[in-house]
């Protein structure tokens, strides 16, 4: 949503592509207002005005993505990033990330 300089044009180019669906999982816009709450982060625009704006499709979580969490192996401890992994296993999603830890997992990743 911002222009960030971590990504590669490759995935910028497959986030913008309309013929690409993209999924934004409700614990990472639950770990975005944390951030913004204690001030870890800033942001200069409306997070669920952009996530429609954008054409996101929001995945909730489920109650098969917390258990799933629990049948993960430990390569990784942050709560957030396990309830992603477990969704984007249940729900057969390629997840974006440049997480070295998570790219161990046996999920679809699109590395950033």
């Amino acid at each position: 949503m911002e222009e960030s300089k971590r990504l590669s044009q490759d995935i910028k180019d497959k986030i913008i592509n309309p013929r690409n669906k993209i999924f934004i999982s409700v614990a990472t816009v639950w770990e975005i207002v944390i951030k913004k709450a204690i001030k870890q982060i800033r942001l200069n625009f409306d997070i669920e005005t952009s996530i429609r704006n954008a054409g996101f499709e929001v995945v909730p979580i489920k109650l098969p993505h917390a258990l799933g969490v629990e049948k993960l192996p430990l390569h990784h401890r942050d709560p957030f990033d396990r309830v992603l992994i477990s969704q984007a296993k249940a729900e057969n999603l390629i997840l974006i990330t440049a997480d070295r830890k998570i790219w161990k997992y046996r999920i679809k990743i699109l590395r950033a």
